[in-house]
């Protein structure tokens, strides 16, 4: 009965371990993963700083005489008049 008894301790025992061991990794997963979350969020924003630098940089190359990117250019600055005349509508009906 003794050895019963010692075995099913040095079971609990056992599995106190390995519950103490998978709560110190679930520990370290976490924090391994709130430090992926701000990288990515910090590559995101960086995306969409380069997506913006990308499409002035398209804008200046065609004002500079480039032939690929006038119709770009073209389309962009049709687009900012629009967007001026609607503000400017807006503002008359005020």
């Amino acid at each position: 009965m003794d050895s019963q008894m010692h075995l099913l301790e040095q079971k609990i025992i056992a599995l106190l371990n390995k519950l103490k061991d998978n709560h110190l990794h679930l520990k370290k997963y976490e924090a391994e993963m709130k430090d992926l979350q701000s990288q990515n969020n910090n590559l995101q924003e960086k995306n969409t700083a380069l997506h913006q630098e990308n499409a002035s940089l398209k804008v200046a190359n065609s004002l500079l005489g480039s032939n690929e990117s006038k119709a770009y250019t073209k389309r962009k600055l049709n687009s900012l008049i629009k967007e001026v005349d609607h503000c400017l509508y807006q503002i008359a009906e005020l």
